[in-house]
């Protein structure tokens, strides 16, 4: 059989996919098509093709090239079928015609057609009444054993083969911008009518999970059930708590807690029902991972089956060198949850508490403060953090950054209808919700010290064990949270900045800029309730 033939059957099976994953047949050929291989067999197909190295203690070690981290300017969504009138267009999500996207498909099939092909069969969404199936045909068998690690496996009580998503993963294959309307070679290309995924251009395995975070986080608002970016874990007493931050902020360092059970690291859903994880596994940012200070993480990364992305080892003893970010800062592992602790993952009740993160590079902000409602609603819109000196080419100095609901590349729908069904949930569940630096104190980036993990989990877990429901707080009077007075193992200094800033005016100063920014952020959000808008910082 020729590659023009192989190529057919791949799109007519691709076809017959539409009424559901399981109907897909992998075509036969020159070319091997290896379906729903073990763990253990995918390394030994991605080693054999020089796809990675094993490292020390049997985790899979793979670089991706120029692109170590997300291309968000190659991100397009189909302008056609029943969402096209909800989608959030923008620089977030661009415009593709069904015809270019016919045409990349096409094009992709034909690529994969003229290699070997790793299928794997999966699921996302943690809570069977949300079940998705999921199939992807990737060229790549560390990229298959990275979609086993963050998926679930398929549910075969799930019978809805309607609603099922195929991903085509074509890494080596580079799009056309004139022939297929993308902005380089590289595209992430959504289809809600005809739920397909295609990512070419680019190893960088995030593109995979995320794609169908941004699946989910289209499907599911139809379903009343409000999407989140945020991590999630349940305490011995069995109350949940939520994590919102974006990356860097220590989402994923502050949930897999030694004494609380890790529900999920990244991505889920808060449904009538309680909280539900999308995800089987984690992918966990490497760069500076000790044993010292996240054990968990640490120990999991090293494991047999995880695929280190990125993570350079050294030569002779093939050992991850965790410190080195000569490949990039983006260094990852991906693992299931189950590497962490057999009882990680699924689902939650309504949380008890939400905690927002922010890495405040400015060192106005305290380790811990408590918000109303309408201010949670005001931060979640917001998403801030701050974006440090060196990260990005042309970055001198910290600069404030703001992504819609902790999260704005991957929502398909505008901010405000997530923020509507948070406000929702809020109303009804009345859960502790809670502002926490990770940054700096003492200080702006340079001058003060970030805040040390220790003091950080301490706040966290007074907040999340009661021990701050019956102290004085005392009112930010420009951004408006309330600032407890004492925090058990946490110094006073640092719970109030301004105290261990010189009296020179320059707190103020600093304070003021940082409230302009958020201000001027907030102009884009409109429709909104007054309370909302007015519960954000008011300037002297």
């Amino acid at each position: 059989m020729n590659t023009r033939e192989d190529a057919t059957r791949l799109g007519n099976d691709l076809a017959a996919a539409e009424s559901g994953p399981q109907a897909m047949i992998p075509p036969r050929g020159r070319s091997v098509d290896y379906n729903n291989l073990s763990r253990a067999k995918l390394v030994e197909h991605a080693i054999r093709r020089g796809e990675g190295l094993l490292s020390e203690h049997g985790a899979l070690a793979v670089e991706t090239g120029p692109q170590t981290g997300r291309s968000p300017r190659d991100k397009f969504i189909v302008r056609e079928g029943p969402f096209e009138d909800e989608i959030w267009w923008g620089s977030v999500n661009q415009p593709m015609s069904k015809t270019a996207f016919e045409r990349l498909s096409v094009d992709i099939i034909n690529h994969l057609a003229g290699g070997d092909r790793y299928q794997v069969d999966l699921s996302a969404n943690a809570d069977p009444e949300y079940s998705l199936p999921v199939r992807m045909v990737t060229e790549r068998a560390w990229s298959a054993l990275f979609a086993r690690n963050l998926f679930l496996p398929p549910r075969e009580h799930v019978t809805g083969g309607k609603d099922g998503w195929t991903i085509l993963h074509a890494p080596g294959f580079e799009a056309s911008p004139d022939r297929h309307e993308t902005a380089s070679s590289t595209v992430v290309a959504i289809d809600f009518e005809g739920r397909r995924v295609l990512i070419a251009g680019t190893k960088y395995a995030g593109e995979i999970k995320k794609s169908i975070f941004t699946v989910l986080q289209g499907i599911l608002p139809r379903r009343d059930v409000a999407t989140m970016h945020c991590a999630a874990n349940e305490g011995s007493n069995g109350e949940t708590a939520l994590f919102f931050g974006l990356s860097g902020t220590g989402k994923t360092t502050l949930s897999t807690d030694q004494d609380r059970r890790l529900i999920g690291d990244d991505e889920h859903g808060w449904s009538e029902r309680g909280i539900f994880n999308f995800e089987g596994g984690c992918y966990a940012k490497t760069i500076g991972l000790s044993e010292r200070t996240e054990p968990k993480i640490f120990r999991a990364s090293l494991r047999f089956g995880t695929v280190l992305e990125n993570v350079v080892l050294e030569a002779d003893s093939r050992r991850p060198n965790f410190d080195d970010d000569s490949l990039t800062e983006n260094s990852r592992a991906a693992y299931p949850l189950a590497f962490l602790d057999p009882a990680a993952g699924g689902t939650g009740s309504h949380p008890a508490n939400v905690l927002f993160l922010t890495a405040d590079a400015f060192g106005i902000l305290p380790p811990l403060a408590r918000l109303t409602r309408d201010q949670a609603l005001y931060w979640f819109l917001s998403g801030y953090t701050s974006k440090l000196a060196g990260t990005e080419l042309g970055v001198t100095k910290p600069r404030t950054t703001f992504s819609a609901c902790f999260g704005e590349p991957f929502l398909p729908l505008p901010p405000t209808r997530y923020a509507t069904l948070f406000g929702e949930k809020l109303d009804r569940h009345h859960p502790n919700i809670w502002l926490v630096n990770t940054g700096w104190s003492g200080g702006a980036y340079g001058v003060g010290e970030r805040m040390p993990i220790e003091l950080t989990r301490a706040v966290v877990a007074a907040a999340l064990d009661g021990s701050l429901d019956r102290v004085a707080y005392d009112r930010d009077p420009m951004f408006g949270f309330m600032t407890p007075q004492i925090v058990p193992n946490v110094p006073s200094s640092v719970l109030h900045p301004r105290s261990a800033w010189p009296a020179d005016g320059s707190f103020d100063s600093t304070a003021a800029q940082l409230a302009r920014d958020m201000i001027a952020n907030f102009e884009q959000f409109s429709d909104l309730p007054m309370a909302i808008v007015q519960a954000g910082p008011v300037l002297p």
